[in-house]
């Protein structure tokens, strides 16, 4: 062969990607990370109403890896007919013409290399800061971020470089959307990760998000009471700082509320789980009151009557933390807050569904645990009624 078939595929792949490039950008446009390198101001643009990641596009996150990785994406987006037509007049060229084409290759492929998460995360912040931008801009910069500090390690950097802050300072904006985003944000950076709580915890965001859960926009309200969750959980610091301000009465406000959006109800029942599982798991401390009457209790049980299966789940899991507690024991003695009647309830309700067969399988085991939780109510009852008075 007069050229070598390394020679041939390098200028397949050049050829492929420049055939795909514009079917790359127009897919773009529908979702996923864009680069604003044409328009010179270096700031980032997303679709603002998807939240998906680039599970086509796995690839591009930080460059291609190699030249087969070039060549594998660029062959699966490209039309075969093109290909093979393109392949064709690049065996026509001359030495001189490849040399030159190797040099445009060169620069086309510098080009397309991706830049990291480390640099998007600079240019979201970038863009966040740049009070010259316009509120569309800013919104973007944010469902970057939102994006990118889902891996552990960005969310730890964020703060490191200027981020977590400025978001922090997005809690306040007028815009109910950027606030819904920023919480969103906190939450997801606060997830399982101490080090990400201790810094939203230090930068005093704790106060501001459980105002923002009594918000009129439902949307962030919902993603307020998350980021709260995610920022006290095993965290004793956070947990102080919760119950010292307010926290006991948020979440009895939320629960009393029958007219809620069953999304709060959820969370917050939720949240009751996880407080009532730190006691558990922490039983040398002293437990607090929290739980030692029916003003949290009964509300919980109470949410019963919606009829919502994956909140009836919700609430059989905090019922079940609950009466391991021993500070409700005393409860146990008086029924609980209504518990038997609410478990019956319950079990009607599961009989139902369990007939309705796009229900059946989550029914049943939803009935499993309320036997569970019913169980562990009779033994707690027989035990409590054994202790001399």
């Amino acid at each position: 062969m007069g050229r070598s078939l390394l020679t041939f595929a390098f200028m397949v792949v050049v050829t492929a990607v420049e055939i795909s490039r514009a079917d790359r950008v127009n897919k773009s446009a529908s979702g996923g990370l864009l680069w604003s390198a044409a328009n010179g101001d270096g700031h980032l643009v997303r679709n603002a109403e998807t939240d998906e990641s680039l599970d086509d596009h796995d690839e591009l996150d930080g460059g291609f890896p190699s030249l087969d990785g070039m060549l594998q994406w660029a062959i699966g987006h490209s039309d075969p007919a093109k290909l093979e037509l393109k392949a064709h007049d690049v065996q026509q060229l001359s030495t001189d013409e490849l040399q030159k084409r190797q040099m445009e290759i060169k620069e086309l492929v510098e080009k397309l290399e991706m830049p990291s998460d480390a640099k998007l995360m600079r240019i979201a912040i970038d863009d966040l800061s740049n009070s010259s931008l316009s509120m569309e801009d800013h919104r973007g910069a944010l469902e970057e971020l939102l994006v990118l500090v889902e891996a552990i390690d960005n969310a730890n950097d964020l703060h490191k470089i200027g981020g977590l802050s400025l978001v922090v300072g997005e809690l306040s904006n007028s815009d109910p959307g950027i606030r819904k985003t920023s919480a969103w944000i906190v939450g997801k950076a606060s997830q399982n990760n101490p080090v990400v709580q201790k810094q939203v915890l230090d930068l005093g965001a704790l106060p501001k998000l459980m105002m923002m859960v009594k918000s009129s926009f439902i949307e962030e309200a919902i993603k307020a009471l998350y980021a709260v969750s995610a920022i006290i959980r095993n965290n004793p610091y956070g947990l102080k700082l919760f119950y010292s301000g307010g926290g006991a009465l948020m979440i009895q406000g939320i629960l009393s509320n029958t007219t809620a959006d069953v999304r709060l109800h959820r969370r917050s029942v939720s949240l009751v789980a996880d407080l009532a599982e730190y006691q558990l798991e922490y039983s040398s401390k002293p437990e607090l009151p929290f739980f030692s009457n029916c003003a949290l209790v009964r509300p919980v049980i109470d949410l019963t009557i919606l009829d919502d299966l994956d909140l009836l789940e919700k609430v059989l899991l905090a019922v079940k933390n609950l009466l391991m507690l021993k500070s409700t024991e005393h409860l146990v003695v008086d029924g609980f807050c209504g518990l038997n009647g609410a478990l019956e309830r319950m079990r009607q309700q599961l009989q139902q569904l369990i007939l309705e067969e796009n229900h059946r399988e989550y029914a049943i085991d939803v009935e499993g645990l309320c036997k569970e939780v019913n169980l562990i109510y009779l033994q707690k009852l027989n035990k409590v009624s054994q202790v001399p008075t």
